[in-house]
């Protein structure tokens, strides 16, 4: 006998909801690691489309205006970051975007500015997925650690719902201004599951070779929930753990987003509704 939806929704949310505890506390209470620098976010995507910086082929809808507030805490090294995440539909497919970062890890400061473009030219069918390419830049605008002088990227987002769950994989290569630094480059495949239509369980794997690295020295697995809280209005928590004894070992992620002008939908008369 084949269990009920709501059934299986609650064994799902039963099984996860006791690692975000876990990881709040150990995020909260654990000691900062002396000499650490924090990692360079750069662009992220903004909520609901993507998951935590996996970015989605969706855009922003022509003419409307998308904008974040996250707060980000990680130990080892320990660390606040505060984000402002803007982007707008330009024309019918292309979004562009602002995130501008600031860290607060007892020697406060701005990280670099970055700007990006994402243009869906690819629409999602029944078969096929929804696809877009990326192309990021930075302004020079952080503190000395955390500022790449300014950089020029590009990638590819690819996104495909199959009923409740949407897919998401995104990678986007990135060369600094400073000659120092080597190039990065960012992966990450999510998902989103609609538990229900005001609330959806957010997962996430999360990789990078950050400038510092020939190899890959950030792997995160990421755990979440995103909730409706009115129209085009909505609430994003998550933590993640370190797979691969880089840094940070812990992270919470929280954001509240919202897209504007909201749609005003029309109220029809009951005299309207009978013709």
């Amino acid at each position: 006998m084949t269990a009920p939806k709501p059934f299986c929704y609650f064994l799902t949310m039963k099984k996860i909801l006791p690692l975000l505890p876990l990881l709040l506390s150990g995020i909260l209470f654990s000691s900062p690691c002396p000499g650490a620098e924090p990692e360079m976010s750069g662009l992220q995507p903004i909520p609901p489309n993507g998951v935590f910086s996996t970015f989605g082929a969706q855009v922003i809808e022509e003419g409307k205006t998308a904008v974040s507030l996250s707060v980000e805490r990680a130990s080892e090294p320990s660390f606040y970051r505060l984000s402002t995440h803007i982007g707008y539909g330009f024309g019918e497919g292309i979004e562009l975007s602002l995130s501008v970062p600031y860290i607060i890890d007892g020697t406060d400061g701005l990280e670099d500015t970055a700007i990006g473009l994402k243009h869906r030219f690819f629409s999602e069918g029944k078969y096929g997925p929804s696809v877009a390419y990326l192309l990021t830049a930075s302004l020079i605008t952080g503190r000395d650690e955390l500022s790449a002088d300014g950089h020029l990227g590009a990638g590819l987002a690819i996104s495909k719902r199959v009923g409740p769950v949407e897919g998401h994989v995104s990678a986007i290569y990135s060369t600094p201004g400073k000659s120092e630094l080597k190039d990065q480059f960012v992966f990450s495949a999510g998902f989103d599951f609609s538990a229900a239509h005001n609330f959806k369980i957010l997962g996430e794997l999360y990789g990078k070779k950050s400038y510092y690295s020939k190899d890959v020295d950030q792997l995160e697995l990421r755990l979440g929930y995103r909730f409706l809280l009115g129209e085009g209005t909505f609430a994003t928590l998550g933590a993640g753990i370190d797979l691969k004894d880089g840094s940070p070992q812990y992270r919470v992620i929280f954001s509240l987003s919202g897209v504007f002008p909201k749609e005003k939908r029309p109220v029809k008369k009951v005299y309207e509704e009978a013709d």
